[in-house]
């Protein structure tokens, strides 16, 4: 049985408030329904996500600012850190982790700048909403065998799309150099090239 994380709640205490915040920052409003003065909910789907999110009145009892390591994955930290700026967010500086992979809880062991190798999954940067619930964007570039079906390839925006095809016309570029000619069969090739480049499974040579 499939299960899709499908939405994450986060405490707040000024709906409106936030609801702003998050729509600035070009999440999708999806709904905002109450049905009496009680009870209010309000879903959000940042760029590109198939998850969402969801705030309102009445729909946790978690305390306002208490949501904290909430990821969501990028494909350049840095633009990302340029539009969270222009946007009002006030991100973090780009960081990278003392312990390599992953990050520490809080603020302990970050290096600031990317990655040095700008390995995928190894760089970060930090934001928080007005409550101080807490987010962190990953740059993930290449994903770990396993983490995606091979068999499939989804792409969440023609963004998405556009810059997985640029990747691959830059390999297939160098494919057709070290084989001395063009490659006739260049739709197949970029077709293995994008599922392997998402499922972290061998890429075509």
């Amino acid at each position: 049985m499939d299960m899709k994380l499908e939405v994450v709640v986060v405490p707040v205490s000024d709906v409106d408030r936030a609801k702003d915040f998050y729509t600035a920052l070009g999440f999708r409003l999806d709904a905002d329904i109450a049905p009496d003065d009680t009870f209010r909910v309000v879903q959000v789907t940042p760029p590109g996500s198939p998850a969402s999110v969801v705030f309102g009145t009445s729909v946790t009892d978690q305390e306002p600012g208490s949501a904290q390591g909430l990821h969501l994955v990028v494909d350049d930290i840095e633009a990302a850190h340029e539009e969270l700026t222009r946007c009002g967010a006030g991100p973090s500086e780009v960081f990278h982790d003392a312990g390599g992979f992953f990050h520490h809880a809080g603020t302990r062991a970050r290096v600031p700048g990317p990655d040095p190798e700008r390995g995928s999954y190894g760089s970060f940067l930090s934001f928080s909403d007005p409550d101080g619930n807490g987010w962190l964007l990953q740059e993930v570039t290449t994903r770990l065998p396993g983490r995606l079906d091979p068999a499939t390839a989804v792409f969440a925006s023609a963004d998405d799309l556009a810059g997985a095809l640029r990747r691959a016309a830059a390999a297939h570029g160098e494919h057709e150099a070290r084989i001395g000619a063009q490659d006739p069969d260049w739709p197949d090739w970029y077709a293995r090239y994008l599922v392997s480049e998402q499922a972290g499974t061998r890429m075509p040579s």
